[in-house]
């Protein structure tokens, strides 16, 4: 059984939902984008409240990184929020997208993880808090998060500056 397989089964079992866990792809790639997109699930989750700027940030990253049409993106999305509620771990998560892609693609998810705490015009402290832990458990060095979070507030789907300012 895969690790991917292994976690959800372990989650459902321990948070004792009662509802079937969310189905691994079968493939790594699949599956470490599925963990990606629950990382910006719980981003975006952070403050308490799915605004409706962050749910359409998410959907469009989504759709330009891990899906062909929006439909894919939010059916890739409603797996990935089902599987955060499962989690509860970020660290878990991480484990999932794995080294393979090197700090280049880290960054990526985290740039895209600075966008989504942004998208409702407000990096509130406790999702900034989150993002840099994001950083860290991704591996990536104060300045490399820092270059995310600059990258995050210059993309044309960002915030306004003041949004993401350092």
């Amino acid at each position: 059984m895969a690790l991917f397989a292994r976690l959800i089964s372990y989650a459902s079992a321990a948070f004792g939902s009662g509802r079937p866990a969310p189905e691994a792809s079968g493939n790594a790639e699949g599956d470490e984008h599925l963990a990606a997109t629950a990382l910006l699930v719980h981003v975006a989750r952070a403050d308490g409240v799915l605004d409706p700027a962050e749910s359409e940030r998410l959907t469009r990253l989504v759709c330009s990184r891990y899906a062909a049409t929006e439909t894919e993106a939010n059916e890739l999305i409603a797996r990935a929020a089902a599987f955060d509620a499962e989690t509860r771990d970020m660290s878990s998560l991480v484990e999932l997208i794995g080294r393979e892609g090197g700090s280049a693609e880290r960054e990526r998810i985290l740039t895209m993880a600075w966008s989504v705490a942004g998208a409702d015009g407000e990096v509130h402290e406790f999702e900034e808090a989150l993002v840099w832990r994001l950083g860290k458990l991704l591996g990536l060095d104060e300045t490399a998060i820092g270059r995310a979070r600059a990258e995050a507030r210059t993309a044309g789907d960002a915030p306004a500056a003041d949004a993401i300012a350092p």
